[in-house]
């Protein structure tokens, strides 16, 4: 389990000042987000799609962090500083969250999640099996476009170069989604831990990370040397939440983490861990590791999944994925007191830092 930082707030305490901002963000984005789904003209197009638009607002709204619009605002925050937030960037924040939804939606259909933030997958509230799958598709499709109508029509200076820099690392991350997909078919002894170092870092620290950030000191009017210096946090940060997330993927509390902890074995995803423990194994521990990983889905049970855990903890995996979280996040903490600190905001990150690294497992 994850040390537990030093300066973890205990339940019924009153928030930080970082604590009390995120939340801010958070009910400010979702706020907007809301009003995203105000659309006059597909009133009265038919009761089934307003039906599938409701469950999408609902699934869109459901509690969650809103890392990448808190991640807009400390970009756009270090580079102007402490002139106030325009109306129009939280709507360019709701509008990146909305494209973060349609690939949650998308990623759940791929993947054959069952939940998410809490509550059923999308393709699960829609209809059963492939019909919900692809009438899931299909509206994560709808979400695209108006999160990109959202983006365009923020009104800040510069939003056209920003929103096309941001589709940029979004084809990046079909890639590192496309080659997740692709290395769960080969077996363990075909994957290194370079590619699965260099999945999350297409997937997860670029897109999730790095470009909200960038985004946020673009539209402030951001030089070249603080775009840089905010890329270099964002790539360790962003490694540091998907290492702790594969973590999470086999060893976590799925009633702690909002969706399965199971899913990441099921699928045959080749994690870090699972690739460190492979690495570090014997022959014979190597063989029963591509053995169950191998597996059809259907017999990876109960038990299956208690042994998979022993295997990979056993080898030492699950150490191997603490110690290289660890490592991006001082390595992240160590390029953020590089950067300019305007009312406190390298703190603000810092503490968002923290709170992603050790989040519960």
């Amino acid at each position: 389990m994850a040390p537990v930082p030093p300066n973890a707030q205990s339940a019924g305490d009153a928030p930080s000042l970082e604590q009390a901002w995120l939340q801010r963000v958070q009910g400010q984005v979702e706020s907007s987000l809301a009003e995203l789904f105000e659309l006059p003209d597909e009133v009265g197009l038919d009761e089934r799609w307003t039906q599938a638009m409701a469950r999408a607002r609902a699934y869109a709204l459901r509690p969650a962090k809103r890392l990448r619009p808190a991640l807009v605002l400390a970009g756009y925050g270090m580079a102007r500083g402490g002139s106030g937030v325009p109306p129009g960037l939280w709507r360019f924040a709701a509008g990146l969250e909305l494209l973060h939804t349609f690939l949650l939606i998308h990623d759940d259909v791929a993947d054959q999640a069952t939940t998410r933030r809490g509550g059923p997958a999308l393709h699960q509230l829609l209809a059963a099996g492939r019909a919900g799958e692809d009438l899931a598709m299909v509206l994560g499709d709808h979400l695209f476009a108006r999160a990109l109508e959202a983006l365009l029509a923020c009104g800040l200076p510069g939003v056209t170069d920003v929103a096309r820099y941001y589709l940029a690392v979004c084809r990046h991350t079909a890639a590192g989604q496309f080659l997740d997909l692709e290395v769960s078919r080969a077996p363990l002894s075909e994957v290194t831990l370079f590619q699965s170092l260099r999945v999350a870092h297409l997937k997860t620290a670029r897109y999730g990370f790095c470009a909200p950030l960038v985004c946020g000191a673009m539209l402030a009017g951001g030089g070249e040397a603080l775009t840089e210096g905010l890329e270099r946090v964002g790539r360790h940060v962003g490694l540091a939440y998907q290492l702790r997330d594969d973590l999470l993927g086999l060893f976590g509390d799925s009633g702690v983490a909002g969706k399965s902890c199971d899913s990441d074995f099921v699928q045959g995803k080749r994690t870090f861990p699972v690739l460190a423990a492979y690495t570090r194994a014997s022959p014979e521990g190597r063989a029963e590791l591509d053995a169950l990983w191998s597996l059809p889905a259907a017999a990876k049970d109960a038990a299956a999944l208690a042994r998979a855990r022993a295997l990979v903890e056993f080898h030492g995996g699950r150490a191997a994925g603490e110690r290289r979280v660890e490592q991006c996040s001082r390595a992240a903490r160590r390029a953020l007191r590089g950067l300019p600190n305007p009312q406190g905001m390298r703190e603000r990150l810092d503490a968002l830092i923290e709170r992603l690294t050790y989040r519960a497992a």
